[in-house]
Formats: C-alpha cells, sequence, structure tokens
C-alpha cells in the first residue's frame, strides 16, 4: 500500500471570526488524482466544498482550480474560491491570484487594504419564471421567482423575516436536481438578506454562498439602483458579504480566518 501526505488547511471564509462563515478544505496537489480519489477526500472532509488547486499556469491563469461537495463536483464556488485566494496570497504574498476552472472561466481574488479579499465572478443573469412545485416545498409564498439557464433560482420575499422563517422540505426540494434555491429580501442591518439551499448537491443548506451572489449581484443592484451593496447570509453561522457589479463581473467582498493547517493522509 502506498501513501501520500496532502497538505490541508481549513479556512472559514466570508468570516472575520473562527467559527462563522462558510467553511472550505483547501488542498494543494503537485497533479491531479483520479477523480474517485478527490471525490473521496471531498467526502471525508464533509464540509460543503472541498477546494483542490494544481499549479498550472496558463490561459492567463496561475492554477486550475476545481470544487467537490461531499457528493459530486460543482461548477462553481466561491466560498472555497475565496478561501483559496486567502491561503496563496497568505502563503506566497502578493495582491492578486487567478485560477481557472473548467465551467466558469478565469477567476480572481484580489487583496483589499487591510485584510479583506475580493473575489471576481461572472455576474449570473436570471429572468421571471414560475416554479410553483419549489415554491410549495418552500413552504412560503414569494412575490417573484427569477431563474437561469444554470440551475440558480432566486425567491424574492417582501421582508427578512420571512426568509428567517423558513423551513423546507429539503428532501423534496433534492428529487428537483441540484439547483440553488436562493430565498432573499431587502435587509434590515444589511442592504440585502438571503438563505441557500442546495439539497440536490449533498448541501442541505450552505452557510454563506459565493456563487448565489453572483447571481444576487446584478439582481439586486437593478432593484437598488446602486452597483454596490451589503449583504448577509443568514444561515446557523452567518456570513457577511460587500457585493459590486463591474459590467459582467460581480465582486464579493469579504474576510477568511484559517483555523486548521495540517496533513491529510492518503492511502492507495
Amino acid at each position: 500500500m502506498n501513501s501520500a501526505a496532502l497538505p490541508y488547511w481549513h479556512v472559514d471564509a466570508f468570516a472575520d471570526r473562527p467559527f462563522s462563515g462558510n467553511q472550505a478544505a483547501v488542498m494543494v496537489l503537485g497533479e491531479w488524482l483520479p477523480d474517485p480519489v478527490l471525490q473521496a477526500i471531498a467526502a471525508e472532509n464533509m464540509f460543503a466544498e472541498t477546494a483542490f488547486l494544481v499549479p498550472e499556469p496558463a490561459d492567463g491563469a496561475e492554477w486550475e482550480l476545481r470544487w467537490f461537495t461531499p457528493a459530486c463536483e460543482i461548477r462553481l464556488c466561491g466560498h472555497a474560491t475565496l478561501a483559496s485566494g486567502h491561503l496563496l496570497l497568505q502563503r506566497d504574498g502578493g495582491d492578486r491570484v487567478t485560477f481557472r476552472t473548467r465551467q466558469a472561466g478565469i477567476l480572481e481574488v484580489r487583496r483589499l487594504p487591510g485584510d479583506a479579499l475580493e473575489l471576481a465572478f461572472p455576474a449570473i443573469t436570471t429572468h421571471p419564471g414560475a416554479w410553483p412545485e419549489a415554491i410549495a416545498l418552500l413552504g412560503a409564498q414569494p412575490v417573484e421567482v427569477w431563474r437561469s439557464a444554470d440551475r440558480y433560482d432566486v425567491f424574492l420575499f417582501e421582508r427578512e423575516q420571512q426568509v428567517r422563517d423558513l423551513s423546507p422540505d429539503l428532501r423534496g426540494l433534492a428529487q428537483l436536481g441540484d439547483h440553488q434555491f436562493i430565498c432573499t429580501a431587502p435587509g434590515v442591518a444589511t442592504d440585502v438578506v438571503s438563505r441557500v439551499f442546495v439539497p440536490g448537491a449533498g448541501v442541505d443548506e450552505d452557510s454563506v454562498t459565493g456563487s448565489a451572489h453572483a447571481v444576487l449581484t446584478p439582481f439586486w443592484a437593478a432593484r437598488l439602483g446602486r452597483d454596490r451593496f451589503t449583504a448577509h447570509q443568514a444561515s446557523a453561522r452567518g456570513g457577511d458579504l460587500v457585493c459590486r457589479l463591474d459590467g459582467d463581473r460581480a465582486w464579493l467582498g469579504g474576510r477568511c480566518v484559517t483555523v486548521v493547517e495540517g496533513t491529510f493522509y492518503l492511502s492507495t
């Protein structure tokens, strides 16, 4: 039996203190392991996402980045990208780091003044739609439903408390596929509040979801009449973001805290 020692970091993203924000595992590899091994590692970690990085300067990026939930590989993940940028900028220095992804193009994390970071994502547009089956499973009536071709679905409510009070049928939502069910309303302490459910991808309720805010950035910028706003994801852990729309890019600002650094022992 062969054994490999892989560097491992546990980072709380969109957090200014431990035990808040969204947890991500970040693992830097010398080369890609077989996909079933990557999936098994992510299932062992049991975070919403594990980010895997391989140094591969090409196509205007320095690293190749992939994300796995405990159940599957996903096409886009914000908090684990921010966590990866946090790790690499702390470890290697510099003001920015770029990632090539397989389905989301080139992503970038920049260092801001102080210890904040800003993540560039493609802004994801949605269009008015209807989904009565999902509304029934959410258990509350939104005022509008907006949907995208990439399975990001926005349910707009009138008040923050309606979003906080949601108690959806998660098993039922999972049967509808690996959609993000993004429930949002005007906020009280922040401009916008949201909760995000992704049970079809193995994440019942995500703590803080960068990809959902790549949807919410153009969605709310149009409603608020400005290109920058504050947002809070009202999960049990909670997390805060500053969202900024710049053309076709959604910039998501936040902080990260490294809480564990160690070694993952892999036997094959």
